[in-house]
């Protein structure tokens, strides 16, 4: 669930403004090890433990991921890599085509703000490996503020170095990173490993055993069934598949069926990896710290410095440091691009030192990183339903006699009915969801049709109006 790739392009040009040419479309091969490499990455190190304190059972963790991830696949696979191979465009001039310049500046906005928060997290994750040697108190399920001086010392060191790397060298760190991919998967299946032998698992009943038919869940948490995990798992990258991101990526695809390589970081990452990293923390859950935490009511910590360190030494510490950095550092690079789409005339520079500065302030608030499930609900939601907006012009604007790339053919910076739509479905679902106790993930693909429907009815009705006058 990483933001960590850079466009598969490798030359100077990004045909930021223009169709990507024949003369620079990429196999399936660049694509399934981009795809693998991203997604075994920071927030795996949390999401894992994380499905444990839900009091999710085996069936529905092993089989609700199963499903999940394989429907997450298929959304890239007929909606984002359908529209990328036919348009050859980033999302955002695809956006501007449709919503106006100044329409763009507020996804943007939102954007940015958004990867600060999850590249906060992620500074929250290094931090707890970095803090190990100094014996730093881990933060809590339960924390929101910082619980001791060494750790705000220890994050703020972190995130400085972060955003000077994520500033100056993008293309070295992005090549590093691609480098590390294999060293990070390595270091998921390696803990597995270890900790099904700290386990005592021997057999297949054994390792189903370990979750069984559920159990309460922590303080603090809601209780996971099996649709919480199918719905979550493929929603988790909403943004990127149905919100229409990778539109960024995948228009370097040859042809439509690289989608599929997505499957790669699906069940090497959203299943391997979060597999292993929530066997990592039940075997911390049969320690006696984690057994006091629960005797007192309240729920053991999820630090994935400390649980890999348990498992795999030494190892287990750097993977966890590299993990995390490799996440945050093009976390903050993409947010910093953001905030320029806003601010055109500041430098990337100083624009990514600011996108930094703002996500070592998220990183001070563990709750980010304590409460990744909920934040990266929120996540998608947000920001899904703006690919509705792509995905309903390319599919039905023909249909019903739209005008397709309405900003940009009318010559308006401002689509006020793109706006409307998308406040109207995030709104009208988010208070639902508040009102009345549902899980916000259930809501993000009604929000996302209800998006694609306001607009094509008001566009029609727009463009109806015009015609007529």
């Amino acid at each position: 669930m990483n933001e960590s790739r850079k466009v598969i392009n490798t030359n100077s040009l990004e045909f930021e403004r223009e169709p990507v040419p024949k003369t620079h479309l990429k196999g399936w091969k660049g694509f399934l090890g981009m795809y693998a490499g991203e997604h075994a990455a920071g927030t795996e190190f949390v999401i894992g433990p994380l499905f444990l304190t839900t009091g999710v059972s085996a069936f529905d963790l092993i089989v609700g991921l199963l499903f999940g991830n394989f429907l997450a696949v298929l959304s890239w696979r007929f909606l984002t890599a359908e529209i990328a191979v036919k348009n050859r465009l980033t999302l955002y001039y695809q956006l501007e085509k449709i919503c106006g310049k100044n329409l763009v500046i507020f996804y943007n906005l939102a954007n940015g703000i958004l990867f600060c928060f999850l590249a906060g997290a992620m500074i929250t994750v290094s931090a707890t490996a970095v803090g190990i040697p100094f014996d730093m108190e881990m933060p809590k399920l339960t924390d929101t503020i910082p619980n001791s001086p060494l750790f705000v010392f220890i994050v703020v060191g972190v995130g400085t170095l972060i955003a000077i790397i994520a500033a100056r060298g993008y293309n070295s760190v992005a090549k590093a990173s691609n480098w590390m991919a294999p060293f990070i998967v390595l270091a998921f299946l390696a803990a597995g490993i270890v900790a099904l032998g700290q386990l005592g698992v021997h057999s297949f009943s054994d390792f189903w055993n370990i979750w069984g038919s559920g159990s309460d869940p922590f303080p603090g948490q809601i209780k996971y069934t099996f649709w919480h995990v199918v719905i979550w798992s493929w929603f988790c990258n909403a943004a990127m598949h149905i919100g229409m991101s990778d539109l960024s990526v995948l228009r370097y695809a040859r042809r439509p069926s690289v989608g599929w390589t997505t499957a790669a970081g699906m069940y090497i990452g959203h299943y391997m990896a979060w597999i292993a990293a929530a066997l990592l923390y039940a075997v911390y859950l049969n320690t006696p710290e984690a057994q006091s935490f629960l005797d007192n009511g309240t729920a053991p910590p999820v630090a994935p410095g400390p649980l890999a360190h348990n498992a795999i030494g030494i190892f287990g510490i750097v993977a966890v440091i590299i993990a995390g950095w490799t996440t945050a550092n093009p976390t903050i690079y993409r947010a910093g691009l953001a905030f320029q789409a806003i601010i055109p005339k500041a430098s990337t520079f100083w624009v990514t030192i600011i996108a930094g500065i703002l996500a070592t302030i998220a990183g001070l608030f563990p709750a980010f990183a304590m409460k990744l499930l909920d934040f990266v609900a929120v996540y998608g939601f947000i920001l899904a339903p703006v690919g509705a907006i792509i995905v309903f012009e390319h599919f039905f604007a023909g249909k019903i006699g739209l005008i397709k790339n309405y900003a940009e053919q009318v010559g308006t910076s401002f689509n006020w009915i793109v706006l409307i739509a998308w406040l109207l479905s995030v709104g009208l679902f988010y208070l639902l969801s508040i009102s009345q106790g549902i899980f916000l993930s259930f809501l993000t693909l009604p929000a996302w049709i209800t998006c694609g429907l306001v607009f094509l009815l008001l566009s029609k009705n727009f463009q109806s109006k015009q015609k007529k006058s």
